[in-house]
């Protein structure tokens, strides 16, 4: 990969799935990215399309509008004639990672972190401490 761009953003309509002539399955999954502050924040749109068999699973049933996802690939810029004749320009990610971020603004849709990525869920860090449920001292001086 040449280039990597990160970011994570909200999904801005469902994710879909289609196929080449040769069988190869794509999901395609557009995400908008606040950038600025203030009276300058734009939101960037960015088309997000992932390749094979990653594409081919259930992470399609999880890419619903509203969910906020961690995106990482490769990025370029297309430029295409518009109907009425103007030049516009629209950024697309290949994408490596994928991986979904809390739950839906849809409160009733709970779910588990779906991830589809080359890479293997990381271990846990720590020692004994890992066990948020234990008592805590009333004698730490903080």
């Amino acid at each position: 990969m040449s280039n990597v761009f990160s970011f994570t953003g909200t999904v801005g309509r469902d994710a879909e799935v289609r196929y080449t002539p040769s069988g190869l399955a794509i999901l395609n999954v557009t995400v908008a990215n606040n950038i600025g502050f203030g009276d300058k924040q734009q939101t960037l749109w960015v088309r997000v399309a992932l390749f094979g068999k990653r594409a081919e699973g259930g992470l399609q049933n999880y890419l619903k509008k509203g969910q906020q996802v961690f995106v990482s690939g490769e990025l370029t810029q297309n430029e295409y004639k518009a109907n009425d004749g103007t030049m516009k320009t629209s950024l697309e990610l290949n994408a490596n990672i994928i991986d979904l971020l809390g739950k839906r603004n849809d409160a009733s849709q709970g779910q588990q972190a779906y991830q589809a990525s080359d890479r293997q869920p990381s271990a846990p860090q720590g020692g004994s401490h890992d066990n948020f449920d234990a008592p805590y001292d009333d004698d730490i001086p903080f």
